[in-house]
Parts: structure tokens; C-alpha cells; sequence
């Protein structure tokens, strides 16, 4: 999501995007998997669906490759996680990388990245 000012901490994106204070721009990008179960991978990723989930099937690192087809600023990175649902499967590390392909990748900091964890029903 592409946002034109400061999103408030805790904000429900699907609401700031109907409001137009930030845009969903995961549409405009070709979305890889490092592995993934059958019935579990990039479209159940990004199907707006909590129910839905994307589950790896291999060893770590599990990565999720986002490639914009040209230059893209990226101000706000959103991800959901329900650790009731997902127990051991959360994930205890996140890294951004950000590049012009695969070979010169390098981990950012200072992307605002907001974690979005259900810890109950």
C-alpha cells in the first residue's frame, strides 16, 4: 500500500484504502512463493480472506517475492497474522529487501511495517 501521509499506528488498511488514505498497490506486481501446499499460495495469500491463508511446504527461509514491473515506493507494508490459528507457524522474523532483481537485494530499515497479530477470538 501507497499512502500520501503518516497512516495513524493501528489502522484497519482495508478501511484507510475505502477512505482513499492509502492504496493497494499488490495488484500491480507479479507475487512468488519459495514453496507452498496445494491450495495455499498466492491467491489465497492475497485474497482479502482471513479464513485463507498462504502455508509453505519446504525448508526455511519461506519468502514471498513481490516484483513491481517498474520503479514502485512502497511507504507502508501491511501483514496480518493470527497466532491462535497459526501457533509455532507465526513468524518470529521478518526481513524487507529491496533491489532492482534477485542478485542485489538488501535488507531496509525504516519502511513503516505494521504487523497486524490476532492474539484471540
Amino acid at each position: 500500500m501507497t499512502t500520501p501521509n503518516k497512516t495513524p499506528p493501528g489502522a484497519d488498511p482495508k478501511q484507510l484504502e475505502r477512505t482513499g488514505t492509502v492504496r493497494e498497490i499488490g495488484s500491480q506486481a507479479v507475487w512468488s512463493l519459495s514453496s507452498c501446499k496445494p491450495g495455499f499460495g498466492v491467491d489465497q495469500l492475497r485474497d482479502d480472506n482471513l479464513e485463507t491463508y498462504w502455508q509453505s511446504d519446504g525448508s526455511q527461509p519461506h519468502l514471498v517475492n513481490i516484483q513491481f514491473r517498474r520503479k514502485t515506493t512502497v511507504k507502508t507494508l501491511c501483514i496480518y497474522a493470527d497466532y491462535k490459528s497459526d501457533e509455532s507457524y507465526t513468524p518470529s522474523k521478518i526481513s524487507v529487501r529491496v533491489g532492482n532483481n534477485f542478485h542485489n537485494l538488501q535488507e531496509i530499515r525504516g519502511l513503516k511495517m505494521e504487523i497486524r497479530l490476532k492474539l484471540s477470538a
